[in-house]
């Protein structure tokens, strides 16, 4: 008797052994979850243990081998792998929220009169502003600094173009910076009007500019406030296309202190020396968060403010090829260097000649399936030069906003036939078999929807054109996500860790109001992001 009642109380435990529940730290239920796996398969419920994907399945499956207190009920919303934006100026935009905001001004006089409202509040320091663009005025011509001469005297005024690359200055500015009609500059311009500056700066021409040293504080200050937005939207990874050395160690500091929850991937600004130099020489670095092993080189300017450099002169202005920012030779320089440090090279390439250019030199250094190098923006390109991307393996790092932004005046900059060999993302991706997107923010909006709807619609924010501009090379739904997850993590070198909704992977997510992969597609354009998750912890 003794024996057949111990017999029975072992075999209850092997029972109860086999039916006891798992402990998870969350368990997400009820959802439409695109996984973006290999197989683009959809679930219903995951679960998340330690900041981390352990399973994943439908929500029998789920229940019957987990629990948790915390039970997240999607109600049968779209969920998503955390957006992750391959191309952006994360600490730049962070800075420019507490500047004056001079995006979608009409006219020069708006740009003042905004000068001047704020100046009402802030009678004291620089007034920076950022957003102008002379593409939308009625004369499309560049501004001249005397308004702000009569205006700010003494005050010094750094106005930035949309672009980045066009910088209007008054002569308090040019004064302080020891910039004179005289200062010669390589790979940039002075522009000058019956031998007087303008205040324009194009190009290097911007790196004249001095200006007083940012804090401590003011660092932090600008990172925080360039997260909370964000969040806003769905991003948890973003690229920073240009970082020195103490923003990159600050974002680790505050990282590591848990201020700073957003994962940065961070590409060292090839034109500050000293940071380039430490990081070379060191190696790569990586932390939970933060991942530092690339380079990012301007070879050209910008479209807009006709420093894109071009095989042949402007359509709109004759003799105008644009701006050679970084030499042949410094560029094939770096490559070596960086592939001798095992560092991911990313050059800056807007015009065709530029893309040529670069595609040439990494084609000579070789082995660059491994190293995964890449274009950023491979906007403009010669028929020729689409097939070294697939030869190569170089990874085109493209933003679909720019697309719709540009294409009011893309045709004047261009003309027609180099138009059509512009903005070819379909192309770009037949040719590598993959494409990272993102939205170059403060340029083109923060948010990844535009990306993705701009990516497959081909419109802009008011649903223009009505066709689409050159749909031909549209995405699909499925291609452009993945652009913004997936294959953006891979392009990171990240792909093991984040970029799809796998066992393995951060559990990092994002809770849509509607779903993006299903319906009218401009219903995009009104999406907004429910929750934000990022190691399983909600960040919005």
């Amino acid at each position: 008797m003794k024996r057949i009642l111990v017999s029975i109380i072992a075999l209850s435990m092997v029972f109860s052994s086999c039916t006891k529940k798992e402990e998870a730290d969350l368990i997400v239920k009820n959802g439409i979850v695109y996984t973006v796996d290999e197989a683009f398969s959809v679930a219903e419920s995951f679960v998340v243990k330690d900041g981390k994907i352990v399973a994943i399945g439908t929500n029998k499956e789920i229940s019957k081998k987990y629990k948790s207190d915390k039970n997240l009920d999607a109600k049968g919303q779209a969920i998503y792998p955390g957006f992750i934006d391959a191309h952006a100026h994360f600490y730049g935009y962070g800075k420019g929220l507490n500047q004056v905001d001079l995006r979608g001004t009409k006219s020069y006089d708006e740009v003042i009169e905004r000068l001047i409202e704020y100046t009402k509040t802030n009678t004291e320091g620089w007034i920076y502003g950022m957003g102008w663009d002379q593409n939308d005025w009625p004369k499309q011509e560049y501004p001249d600094k005397q308004s702000l001469d009569n205006l700010f005297a003494t005050q010094p005024v750094v106005l930035t173009r949309i672009d980045g690359h066009a910088v209007l200055v008054n002569t308090a500015v040019l004064n302080y910076s020891g910039i004179k009609h005289t200062t010669k500059v390589n790979g940039g311009q002075i522009l000058k009007s019956k031998g007087l500056m303008t205040g324009v700066l194009i190009d290097n021409a911007i790196n004249l500019i001095k200006t007083p040293p940012e804090t401590d504080e003011d660092i932090a200050r600008a990172l925080l406030a360039a997260q909370d937005n964000c969040f806003s939207v769905g991003l948890t990874t973003v690229s920073d296309a240009g970082l020195t050395k103490r923003i990159i160690e600050t974002i680790d500091r505050m990282q590591k202190d848990n201020e700073l929850k957003i994962k940065i991937y961070a590409m060292v600004d090839g034109s500050d020396k000293k940071s380039v130099e430490y990081y070379l020489n060191d190696g790569p670095y990586e932390s939970e968060r933060l991942t530092v092993r690339a380079i990012k080189i301007y070879l050209d300017g910008a479209l807009g403010s006709r420093g894109a450099l071009l095989h042949q002169h402007y359509s709109d202005a004759p003799g105008k090829k644009g701006n050679m920012i970084t030499s042949k030779h410094d560029l094939e320089s770096m490559a070596r260097r960086a592939a001798l440090a095992n560092f991911q090279l990313n050059t800056h390439c807007i015009g065709d000649s530029a893309n040529s250019i670069a595609l040439n030199v990494y084609g000579r250094i070789g082995d660059i399936e491994n190293r995964r190098w890449r274009i950023e923006h491979a906007q403009i390109l010669l028929e020729k030069d689409l097939e070294k991307f697939k030869q190569s393996q170089i990874i085109p790092s493209v933003q679909p906003t720019h697309a719709t932004s540009d294409r009011t005046w893309a045709k004047d900059r261009l003309g027609e036939i180099r138009l059509k060999n512009a903005y070819n993302y379909k192309k770009l991706l037949n040719a590598r078999g993959m494409i990272a997107l993102g939205t170059d923010f403060p340029i083109e909006d923060i948010n990844p929807l535009y990306t993705f709807y701009s990516a497959v619609a081909r419109k802009d924010v008011n649903m223009t054109p009505a066709g689409g501009f050159q749909p031909e090379d549209a995405l699909t739904r499925e291609e452009a996500l993945r652009g913004m997850t997936i294959w953006a993590a891979y392009a990171n070198f990240e792909e093991s860790k984040k970029g799809s909704i796998e066992v393995g992977k951060a559990a990092d997510f994002v809770i849509l109001s509607n779903d993006i992969m299903q319906g009218d597609i401009n219903a995009v354009l009104k999406t907004k992001v429910k929750n934000t998750y990022i190691n399983g912890q909600k960040v919005y």
